[in-house]
This record gives C-alpha cells, structure tokens and sequence, in this order.
C-alpha cells in the first residue's frame, strides 16, 4: 500500500478532524524520520494508519482484542490504548501490511512500551506534538525534538504518565516500561561518556 491509498483510505473511515490530526502527524514523522536519519517512508505509512482504529465501537475493539488474543491487560484500562493494537492487527489482516517495523509502530504510538525501535518513537512522538496538538507542555517538546530527539522522547512519555497521574487514572504497564527504558538508556549513554 502506497502514501496516497493509505491517505485515501483513512481520509473515508476518519471524521475531518481525525484526519486534519492525522496528516499533522504524517508530516511531523516524516520530519521527524529525516532529521534522525530513519526510513522517512515507513514513518509515513505508519503515521497515516496509526488511528485508523479510533472510532471503531468498544464493542467492537474489546471483540478484536478478545478473538486475536491481543494484550488482555488492555480490557483492564481506558478504551482509548485499544485502538494502537486493534490498528496494527487491521493493517496487517485488512489492509495487508507486513511490515513488523511499521506494524509495532501503529501498535505501541499510545502507550509506548520498552526497548521501542526508533521508527515506534517516532510515530509516538509525531503523535505527542503534531502541530494541532495543544496542550501544557507540548511547546517545549516541539523546542527540542529536532535536536535532541532522545531528550525529546523521555519528555514526551514523562508528561503522559504525569498527566494520568493528575488525572487519577492508571497507567499502563507499558508506559512504565517505556520510561524506565528511556531513562537506562540516557543512563548508559551517561555512563558510556564518562
């Protein structure tokens, strides 16, 4: 599937809003891709399908997630971790995408999750900061994640998982995960320089 069938075809299953978000995404992780030196073309594809799954019913989510045997721990928490995973599997069954680096991308772009390859950071961040989003925070992730992409990302996470917290709701173990890894990674790196 190219760029414009992909884009063709969430431009009919997305309401205009989703879809104005979704080419904001499209462009921050082609950006994004390039300025760190990733396959441009794969961030693309899988920032264009990461929501295609978002305004499927719960009902129809739950089912999904129930009959391919996805991360029952996802029936435990906020519907809106659903459709990551829900996505990745129609991209692949429906739409017949095979690429595993794409997929993981479309999978984990909400919660993140440990050892996330660049192409999944990616496609979290450009979700993170695509120009539509505004809220707290968002400003100074923009700032820094053309020149500290690494900096970037741990920030990103940091203010999801706080933002939760806030909230009073739970967080996803993968979230957890994520930052943890991001900050053994900063850590090793530390540790590599000295």
């Amino acid at each position: 599937m190219n760029r414009e069938e992909a884009l063709s075809y969430v431009r009919e299953i997305l309401p205009a809003k989703r879809y104005i978000h979704t080419l904001g995404v499209v462009e921050t992780a082609k950006a994004l891709a390039e300025s760190i030196g990733e396959d441009a073309e794969k961030a693309e594809l899988a920032a264009i399908l990461h929501d295609m799954a978002k305004y499927q019913s719960r009902d129809k989510l739950k089912q999904i997630i129930i009959d391919q045997n996805l991360d029952m721990r996802l029936l435990d928490f906020h519907h809106e971790l659903w459709h990551g995973p829900v996505a990745a599997h129609l991209a692949k069954a429906e739409l017949g995408i095979e690429s595993e680096e794409v997929l993981l991308a479309i999978r984990y772009h909400t919660t993140g999750r440990a050892n996330m390859t660049k192409l999944e950071q990616i496609v979290y961040l450009a979700d993170y900061i695509e120009p539509g989003r505004k809220f707290p925070g968002v400003e100074k992730v923009r700032e820094i994640a053309y020149t500290d992409f690494d900096k970037a990302m741990r920030k990103a996470v940091k203010q999801s998982i706080l933002f939760l917290i806030e909230k009073k709701q739970r967080v996803f173990p993968d979230s957890l995960d994520c930052y943890n890894d991001l900050m053994l990674q900063k850590e090793k790196l530390k540790y590599e320089r000295n």
